[in-house]
């Protein structure tokens, strides 16, 4: 958890806007970084494009859990939750996180673009760097985004084609990310799939983009929480781990803390307590999180804060009943999208 401070912005007045621009390893706070080869790809420095999708339609994509303007001095940095494939975010959060992130006094908002993400993945970076700008304007902060599965993911592509996004985020958590792609998807797009689908397979054009020059930046902090039963997200820890390569990383297996633990790639995004344990660390400490600030009854515990047990089976069931009929029903393209122009150095 990073927030703005009154010493920086002072130490940035000074210096002037000239010292700090260009890559944020220009930053004199943080730790020099020389700037990667990013070969074919942008330069990390390179501006972001303009958004092409309305501004009205993505000022609709966004709600949030109170009014970011009225938060107080003592008030965490509010939380992005960006749902995985095939959900939308009451079926992924809903029933788990909103509630347990408003029990915990954490303000929260949600980003919904179309297609239960299953479409382009590109686009729906652009909703992201919406949400991230939206957000830490009208709070005076920095924001933090959790995500699950590709929502654990497409914040980077935010931070990595829209440099400016990097100074208004505080920590990206990831809760079985596909940070590497899946092995899993290669199979499933043979012959065709979801063009999300093909984004997040092993070997992708999109993914070659998103890891490009550098995978973390100085200044954010990364929790990359998974589980090495993971049957979407393949293999583990490979398909979600993140390099230690500009921001402070923390990559943790759930059995890393409680051994043999059983999860799945569903509930570690939505029920699971440990994984819940390892994400509210990291949302209210400075830095990624700490396995070793957990406490050893979150291995017994049932569930997260926030999830009813009464209605567990079916708030579950629904979740991975609109998994299926996304993964079903969804229109199958035979090729990965093509890459965007602004992923390419721009003269």
């Amino acid at each position: 958890m990073r927030r703005r401070s009154l010493v920086v912005s002072v130490i940035v007045a000074v210096l002037g806007a000239g010292l700090l621009a260009g890559t944020a390893s220009a930053d004199p706070l943080l730790p020099f970084l020389p700037d990667p080869d990013t070969g074919e790809f942008a330069p990390l420095d390179q501006d972001g494009p303009d958004l092409s999708v309305p501004d009205d339609v993505l000022a609709a994509s966004l709600h949030c859990s109170v009014p970011l303007d009225h938060l107080g001095d003592g008030d965490e940095n509010p939380v992005l939750l960006l749902s995985g494939t095939t959900l939308d975010p009451p079926e992924n959060f809903g029933w788990n996180y909103e509630p347990a992130l408003t029990a915990a006094g954490i303000p929260w908002c949600t980003s919904t673009s179309p297609g239960r993400n299953m479409a382009d993945i590109q686009v729906r970076g652009e909703y992201v760097v919406y949400a991230i700008r939206t957000m830490a304007r009208h709070a005076d902060r920095d924001v933090a985004l959790l995500g699950h599965s590709q929502g654990g993911m497409v914040g980077r592509w935010a931070l990595r084609f829209w440099p400016d996004t990097r100074d208004l985020v505080s920590d990206v958590v990831g809760l079985a990310p596909s940070n590497d792609g899946t092995l899993a998807a290669v199979g499933v797009c043979a012959p065709t799939c979801a063009p999300s689908f093909w984004q997040q397979r092993t070997g992708s054009a999109f993914l070659a983009a998103l890891n490009s020059g550098r995978q973390t930046f100085p200044g954010v902090d990364y929790t990359n929480v998974y589980t090495l039963t993971d049957e979407v997200v393949t293999p583990q820890p490979a398909g979600s781990d993140l390099a230690d390569d500009g921001g402070d990383v923390t990559n943790v297996a759930l059995q890393d803390v409680c051994p043999a633990h059983p999860a799945d790639h569903l509930s570690t995004g939505t029920s699971d307590a440990v994984a819940w344990a390892l994400a509210l660390d990291a949302l209210t400490h400075d830095g990624p999180a700490d396995p070793g600030r957990i406490a050893p009854s979150a291995c017994v515990a049932p569930f997260m804060p926030g999830v009813n047990p009464v209605t567990f089976p079916t708030d579950f069931a629904h979740a991975a009943a609109i998994l299926a009929d996304s993964a079903a029903l969804y229109p199958h393209t035979a090729a990965e999208p093509p890459l965007a122009g602004y992923v390419r150095p721009q003269a």
